[in-house]
């Protein structure tokens, strides 16, 4: 009997090993990004989440910028980019979801005008080693 629970404990410490790594969003990740004219760059960004907080840097043509405003819980993730054009503040908006080496989700600009929507397209990262 004693083996069966130690077998049952080992397993159990095991999958919630698994699943706490699975959740982890730290690491170098990378998405294309297409902009306004139609040209495509790649986009980088470095993740850190330690002890509940997020933090981390995106880096693009534009060079790079430290990520606001950062939540991960549950595996959704979410943080703004702020950038400057044409000496005008833009706040980018990135909400995801983590599934192992892969986020999805959503990013939303700004619109170039007041009379124009936010321009809302999908996002998807790749953790690269």
């Amino acid at each position: 009997m004693k083996p069966l629970r130690l077998l049952a404990a080992f397993l159990a410490a095991a999958l919630l090993s698994l699943a706490a790594y699975a959740a982890d969003i730290s690491g170098h990740w990378t998405w294309p990004m297409q902009g306004r004219n139609g040209n495509v760059t790649e986009v980088q960004a470095t993740l850190q989440f330690k002890d509940g907080v997020l933090t981390g840097t995106v880096s693009g043509r534009m060079g790079d910028a430290p990520i606001g405003d950062a939540s991960f819980q549950d595996g959704k993730i979410a943080f703004t980019v702020t950038r400057e054009v044409d000496g005008q503040k833009i706040v980018i908006k990135y909400a995801g979801k983590l599934e192992g080496d892969t986020i999805t989700g959503k990013i939303e600009r700004p619109a170039a005008n007041e009379y124009d929507a936010p321009f809302i397209f999908d996002w998807k990262g790749t953790r690269v080693p």
